[in-house]
């Protein structure tokens, strides 16, 4: 079972499931988790692979759909649910092939589309790494080659006391390109879906847009201004603002 971080109480209100993005964690979202926490359980979710939960020999996003059924189905659902990246991927995953325990969903930064791009370099740097020398992240990050603040956010996934990264990176490297690429199932979503997209990043084209709202036909688009990729990191308050926003919009 995926393991979570629980914030806040249950009420009449949808709990709201969180779902981190590639080499995140459920600790990623967790400020703005707690504030929003103030009007519903708020539970955010490592996924497989990833932070403390369980670790298993693939990476797809129907793999990672079928995680999230079976936690919400552990919840008692319905749920609200808001993925980032890859975890939007998974959200929409789960939204085109098993609506029925979701109410709305929120989709920040990530398109239902392939892409081009790979992560090798994160990989790599976190690979490259010799952990036998390592006695505190600033010792890692000195044998990483990568920018300080891709460090600083691959470095929330090194267990320091086992001297391990929490992260199954060959699972991640071998399935790599079906986490970049997508699928493309059938299906729809009639129900309301927010998409979250930073302002300079470019996961979520206008050209796109035509395309998400055939299978998402309820959909709006949000755009964070002075954000990028991680919109969440960037813009907290006005991430917040924009979920709280669309959670609490009537039906």
């Amino acid at each position: 079972m995926l393991q979570t971080i629980v914030h806040g109480d249950p009420t009449d209100a949808p709990p709201l499931l969180i779902v981190h993005g590639l080499f995140g964690s459920a600790r990623n979202w967790g400020v703005i988790a707690k504030r929003l926490s103030d009007t519903r359980q708020v539970i955010a979710v490592d996924q497989r692979n990833h932070g403390a939960s369980p670790w298993r020999d693939s990476h797809t996003y129907p793999d990672m759909a079928a995680d999230l059924a079976a936690l919400i189905a552990d919840l008692g659902g319905p749920v609200d649910l808001l993925g980032h990246s890859m975890g939007g991927k998974a959200a929409m995953m789960l939204a085109l092939t098993d609506p029925a325990p979701l109410r709305r969903l929120i989709v920040a930064d990530i398109a239902p589309l392939s892409y081009d791009h790979t992560q090798d370099g994160p990989l790599d740097a976190m690979r490259g790494v010799d952990l036998t020398q390592v006695t505190s992240r600033k010792d890692a990050q000195a044998q990483m080659d990568v920018d300080a603040g891709t460090a600083a956010f691959l470095l929330q996934s090194l267990d320091l006391a086992h001297k391990r990264w929490v992260l199954n990176l060959d699972v991640l490297s071998r399935d790599m390109g079906a986490i970049v690429g997508w699928p493309a199932p059938e299906g729809r979503f009639d129900k309301p879906t927010l998409f979250l997209r930073g302002e300079t990043s470019r996961y979520v084209p206008d050209s796109a847009l035509p395309a998400i709202r055939r299978q998402f036909p309820a959909m709006q688009v949000e755009t964070v201004e002075g954000a990028g990729h991680w919109l969440h990191a960037d813009q907290p308050r006005a991430v917040e603002a924009a979920v709280r926003r669309f959670l609490d919009a009537p039906a």
